[in-house]
């Protein structure tokens, strides 16, 4: 059974710092491409930051520069360090594991992030 569980999230001022962490279960971790998305009330889920088994990173134009996406294979573990949050960042920041040949793609439970002062 493949789970991917989410922690870190919670309510920060603006300017402040979160480091969102995901725990994979149930897949062969360092196999995945890994990804954070997030997705605000009343908005459609976006894409914030993705990296490859091989280290290649992505990121949203909206975040290039505050946040950083890494990964621990060893631990089966996938990182987001935020720093510098706006208000605008808030939302449910969501997990992802992703297997383009295989076709496998999966989502954790999702962690709120609150910016506000």
């Amino acid at each position: 059974q493949v789970q991917l569980v989410e922690s870190g999230g919670g309510s920060v001022q603006p300017g402040g710092s979160l480091r969102l962490s995901c725990a994979a279960s149930g897949i062969t971790f360092s196999f995945y491409r890994m990804g954070w998305y997030r997705q605000a009330p009343g908005n459609q889920r976006e894409l914030v930051a993705t990296i490859t088994s091989g280290r290649l990173t992505d990121y949203a134009d909206s975040v290039k520069g505050r946040f950083t996406i890494s990964r621990d294979d060893g631990k089966n573990t996938v990182y987001l360090q935020m720093n510098s949050l706006k208000p605008e960042d808030t939302a449910v920041y969501y997990c992802n594991a992703d297997h383009i040949i295989f076709q496998r793609n999966y989502w954790g439970q999702g962690t709120q992030v609150t910016v506000s002062s």
